[in-house]
């Protein structure tokens, strides 16, 4: 069949269709590639940040503690130091031990606000601060109450409401140094019966 000059240009524009989509289809599986598993080739919109809330959970045998706001406990570390604020866990450390981003929209229930605040860390990053000391999940806890991290190596406790460590602390009344007996003896004590003094020989000497 002999082609006219109307049929070229018609196979002409469907040839360029389909490259026009194949094009665009290669960019959205690049974009995949690029931007992660589920993304496309246009970043969203970025969404409004849920913010951090610490508030405070009863322990049946810390007493109270902090937790985020899902309710998963918060620790802090003994090689942090809390004036000023500053944090030692990075790298692997802070694979294990997540630290509380402070994404400027905290809130807390049950605790003094005035307590809150913030550190910048290493790479950048803020972290919740609770008088001061950085705050931190623990990994291994895999639901909320867990305090798998309490004691841990002797440097990682819960946190209490002011900031202090969680179970460190007992309401008994220590036992003094060195007590009174019941029934003390004493020191030189006299006999029931003392010895009768010798007599006098009479003569004045």
């Amino acid at each position: 069949m002999r082609s006219t000059p109307r049929t070229r240009r018609a196979a002409v524009l469907a040839a360029g269709g389909a490259a026009v989509a194949a094009l665009v289809a290669g960019c959205g599986s690049s974009g995949s590639g690029s931007y992660g598993s589920g993304s496309s080739s246009t970043p969203a919109a970025p969404s409004t940040p849920a913010g951090a809330t610490l508030q405070t959970a009863t322990d049946p045998k810390l007493g109270t503690i902090v937790t985020d706001s899902a309710g998963f406990t918060l620790y802090r570390f003994d090689h942090d130091s809390n004036n000023p604020s500053m944090s030692s866990c990075t790298g692997g450390c802070a694979t294990l031990w997540p630290p509380e981003r402070d994404d400027g929209h905290v809130t807390v229930k049950g605790i003094d606000s005035k307590l809150v605040g913030s550190v910048t860390r290493a790479d950048g990053s803020k972290q919740v601060t609770l008088n001061g000391w950085p705050a931190y999940r623990y990994s291994p806890d895999s639901k909320p109450g867990d305090t798998k991290g309490q004691g841990f190596a002797g440097i990682w406790f819960a946190l209490t409401p002011t900031g202090g460590k969680a179970g460190t602390t007992t309401n008994t009344t220590p036992a003094p140094v060195n007590p009174t007996p019941v029934n003390p003896t004493p020191v030189n004590p006299t006999p029931v019966n003392p010895a009768p003094s010798p007599p006098s020989s009479g003569y004045g000497y």
